[in-house]
């Protein structure tokens, strides 16, 4: 489904963000990338999304080249990708059915599809009772918690979760950790970039590890080891 194929990439004037990197993910993996920060990670992540070219080898999302397609068909190759970040990115003056409608509304969905879906995703999440708070209303548990019923939503085939649970206490982690291997179970490619050493050591899953852009290791269950 996603090939990494010795893959460089370098900034202008700078040190190598990752060199020589080669992987593969398939449909309905779990898959963690773990490392130090400044091992690359982001830069991984970037360049599967096309924000940043890779300096030399290929990236495929089903045998298709990603950094070759054009900048006016990237919306429509992110749209099979949803993103859940550390520091949640909610709109602060919608509510919680609100930011998660604003994706369809966006896309041009009806309000009845919009109505719908956005009900179905609040309850996968289990926040069905607080469709209607705003973001300063929930706990950092329940922003993640719609942060992720975002992602959801368009019914993506990969979701990436970029430091998901960074900004919370070890009971809202094992909460967020535990709603993402449901959605793995549901059928979607999950992709935890992360540098929680419990987090990973609890997963029990596929764990490839970078250490100065470079791939030391990538075991299937797999430990934070560095």
């Amino acid at each position: 489904m996603i090939i990494f194929e010795k893959v460089t990439k370098i900034y202008p004037g700078q040190s190598v963000a990752v060199e020589d990197i080669s992987f593969g993910i398939e449909a309905g993996e779990f898959v963690s990338l773990v490392g130090k920060s400044g091992a690359g990670k982001t830069t991984l992540l970037k360049l599967f999304l096309s924000e940043e070219k890779p300096t030399t080898g290929h990236i495929l999302f089903k045998d298709i080249k990603v950094h070759d397609i054009p900048a006016s068909h990237l919306p429509y190759f992110r749209r099979k990708i949803g993103m859940v970040f550390q520091d949640y990115k909610l709109l602060p003056t919608k509510t919680a059915k609100e930011n998660i409608a604003y994706v369809l509304e966006v896309m041009g969905a009806d309000e009845a599809e919009i109505g719908r879906d956005v009900d179905e995703v609040l309850n996968i999440v289990g926040l069905a009772e607080r469709g209607h708070h705003f973001p300063h209303q929930l706990s950092g548990g329940e922003k993640q918690r719609v942060a992720i019923a975002r992602a959801l939503i368009h019914r993506p085939e990969i979701i990436i979760a970029d430091e998901p649970t960074g900004n919370l206490d070890p009971y809202h982690t094992g909460d967020i950790m535990k709603l993402l291997i449901k959605i793995n179970e549901l059928g979607t490619t999950v992709i935890l970039a992360t540098h929680n050493k419990e987090v990973i050591n609890k997963l029990g899953k596929r764990v490839i590890t970078l250490d100065s852009g470079k791939l030391i290791r990538d075991e299937q269950k797999g430990k934070f080891i560095l």
